[in-house]
């Protein structure tokens, strides 16, 4: 995956609180092993810490003042998103939001960009506190989409992805699609406390894993409205692969095989490694959020 070395960047887009202190209270989760095992398998690319009742005992406070200005020195230019991993995803939230305000505008509706927080460890939000263990998440409470940099090596090292830029291109457009699909009606599907493979949670899932090829499929002629150039000028089979591969290394029953070391598909939250990687090559073949419905 190529950015425009010309092409500015809009940190505007995160708010970046890493290194600051999280304001009271602690995150409250299942102890031991099943706990962790639960934050995976629940939260995993997921849509709010509150799903598995994780609580804020501190303050509720917003988190510490950003340092977006210091982003904002980093990360100016597409130049930047090809040499530095944290300016790559500001540029991949630009390219996704530029994508769907223009088709949510060509279909006659109007999408409202979010921002991606970036933070270390802990972080409190509308949905309650958490941790980098519950993974990438979007929030419907705050609207935002919460991401600590450090999940990518985890997709590498401890999900066994082969990695790279477009892998994690894929993560951040996931989640994008649960703003999406919050803005479109669907996202409350997803919360009727119901599991397994046939349930409400695993299609919203595979929905954002949709909505997130579509955008791929149109992520090379997206014109930012600054400069009406796209902003990514290259992607390639083997970034489209990469995005595949972590696809399937956060299906359910590769990380139950994993953590469990047995699959047990009534317990699914998010659908198999088949099925992510279906329904990405679903949006990415197609281009048309028309296609993505997981629901039927």
């Amino acid at each position: 995956m190529q950015f425009d070395d010309d092409a500015g960047l809009d940190t505007s887009q995160v708010q970046d609180v890493r290194g600051s202190r999280l304001p009271g209270g602690r995150a409250t989760m299942g102890g031991g092993l099943v706990g962790i095992v639960a934050l995976i398998l629940g939260l995993l690319f997921g849509v709010g810490p509150d799903q598995l009742g994780l609580t804020d005992q501190g303050t509720g406070a917003a988190p510490g003042p950003t340092t977006a200005a210091e982003l904002g020195q980093q990360c100016k230019t597409g130049q930047d998103a090809n040499s530095r991993e944290d300016c790559r995803i500001v540029g991949v939230i630009n390219s996704v939001q530029s994508y769907w305000q223009q088709e949510f505008r060509r279909r006659g509706g109007e999408y409202t960009p979010v921002p991606t927080v970036f933070f270390q460890g802990q972080v409190n939000t509308a949905c309650g506190t958490a941790t980098s263990a519950v993974g990438p998440f979007y929030c419907p409470g705050d609207k935002k989409v919460y991401l600590d940099l450090g999940f990518f090596d985890d997709l590498r090292t401890k999900f066994g992805s082969t990695g790279g830029p477009f892998a994690e291109a894929y993560v951040v457009a996931h989640e994008y699609g649960h703003h999406v699909q919050d803005l479109v009606g669907t996202l409350g599907r997803s919360q009727d406390g119901q599991q397994g493979a046939g349930s409400n949670s695993v299609r919203t899932e595979l929905q954002a894993d949709c909505f997130a090829g579509v955008w791929a499929r149109h992520a090379t002629t997206t014109p930012q409205q600054s400069t009406g150039q796209p902003l990514i000028s290259n992607i390639t089979e083997d970034d489209i692969r990469d995005g595949l591969d972590a696809a399937a290394a956060v299906g359910d029953d590769r990380i139950q095989e994993r953590f469990q070391g047995r699959v047990t598909p009534e317990t699914w939250t998010h659908g198999s490694s088949a099925q992510r990687q279906q329904w990405f090559n679903t949006g990415f073949s197609t281009g048309d959020m028309e296609r993505c419905d997981t629901f039927r």
